[in-house]
């Protein structure tokens, strides 16, 4: 058995490929109407459809459940948090943050409620932690990464 992709409903598909694709720089990969696939490995697919799919109420369909999050990396963070306070309509479930391993991240939602986070790679903490003066010791314990992948960043 192969695992494909995960798929999360949407209310409206031209909102939400819209946000993906505008904000999230998404590239769609096939684009079937009511269900469009992204090149990144995951699909929306509409609410109504998906529905009659699985012949349940829509109202069924709940949002904003806070039980999983589509999780995106990005090199320039910095870049990408200026680009979203342009985006008027984000609810944020938490600003910037600091994860216990170093990692910077934010979470906020999508048009439909879905958690999305975005955090920098782990790359690039080990790299700044490096680049502040850590040991590759001090760098892989705060990281929690194996020293050999702190050490060819060096």
């Amino acid at each position: 058995m192969k695992f494909i992709c995960p798929l999360i409903v949407v209310n409206n598909m031209e909102i939400s490929r819209n946000f993906y694709e505008k904000v999230l720089d998404q590239k769609v990969q096939c684009d079937f109407g009511e269900n469009v696939s992204f090149e990144s490995g995951f699909a929306i697919h509409l609410k109504s459809h998906f529905s009659d799919l699985i012949n349940i109420n829509k109202k069924d369909i709940i949002q904003k459940s806070n039980n999983s999050e589509l999780y995106f990396e990005e090199e320039d963070l910095d870049s990408f948090l200026q680009k979203l306070k342009d985006v008027d309509s984000i609810e944020y479930v938490h600003g910037i943050k600091d994860q216990p391993w170093g990692q910077r991240v934010i979470r906020f939602y999508d048009p439909d409620m879905h958690i999305v986070e975005v955090g920098e790679p782990m790359e690039s903490v080990v790299k700044r932690f490096l680049s502040e003066g850590s040991s590759v010791e001090e760098t892989a314990k705060r990281t929690l990464m194996p020293e050999e992948f702190v050490r060819q960043f060096l």
